[in-house]
């Protein structure tokens, strides 16, 4: 997947930050950082990105972003309560107006019942207002991804819009 695929999305999203003043984080796991590597590939992207949380790992979502154990446990990694958890954590751990995550299963394997391959989970907003919305993606690993970092800068762009 090439990175600058997602340029012209991040000249908008850039746009519409810089508007409001605002700056973002994002929380990842399934796109192992993809996200940020878009936003950040853009010169000046320092104006607007101030970090972004790769956990990968339960354990990562518990350390870095404060994501209940029992939470995990009882919904799955993959579930709209931890994408939600995973929002607040990364809106609580740094100074930014918007953040997003992303949690999901992009194969080949991972799979269990109720959650195929493809089961993709975001959340992003503001400390007052966090929305979620569940993705069924096709496609091989890469589709996957890509598909998922297309969709988290879509609704970034949409929330940072005045």
């Amino acid at each position: 997947m090439e990175l600058q695929a997602f340029e012209p999305q991040v000249l908008v999203l850039a746009d519409a930050l810089r508007r409001r003043g605002w700056r973002i984080a994002t929380a990842e796991s399934c796109t192992g950082g993809l996200i940020a590597a878009a936003c950040t590939q853009l010169a000046g992207s320092s104006d607007w990105f101030d970090r972004g949380f790769v956990t990968y790992s339960n354990a990562a979502k518990i350390e870095l972003l404060g994501v209940d154990a029992t939470l995990i446990e009882a919904q799955g990694a993959v579930s709209e309560a931890v994408a939600r958890a995973m929002v607040q954590g990364a809106l609580r751990c740094a100074p930014v107006d918007l953040a997003l995550a992303v949690t999901g299963i992009a194969g080949p394997g991972g799979a269990v019942p109720g959650k195929p391959v493809g089961t993709v989970w975001l959340a992003w907003g503001t400390v007052a207002d966090v929305r979620t919305e569940l993705l069924q993606l096709g496609g091989d690993r890469d589709a996957v991804r890509g598909a998922s970092v297309h969709a988290a800068l879509q609704r970034l762009t949409e929330a940072a819009r005045p």
